[in-house]
């Protein structure tokens, strides 16, 4: 299984949710806050154009919010 990275902020309603589903389906994550993190931030805003989290990475895979059917298919390609 690839590594999988959740980047997040304290009091964002998606991101717990993101961070639930990826328990409930027993994926192991590592969670860093970007809010704690401003190196983080950066890197994610540089990598991903996005300033919005939750952001998802699954090996070298970027998703952008709370998108089941991405966070799925990654899932999968990399169980494979």
């Amino acid at each position: 299984m690839s590594k999988v990275v959740v980047f997040t902020t304290s009091s964002c309603p998606w991101c717990q949710r993101a961070k639930r589903y990826l328990r409930e389906r027993r994926v192991p994550f590592k969670e860093v806050n970007v809010e704690r993190d401003p190196e983080a931030a950066r890197d994610l805003v540089r990598k991903t154009g996005s300033t919005g989290v939750p952001v998802i990475k699954i090996g070298n895979k970027w998703i952008v919010g709370f998108d089941r059917p991405r966070i799925d298919q990654e899932l999968a390609r990399r169980a494979s």
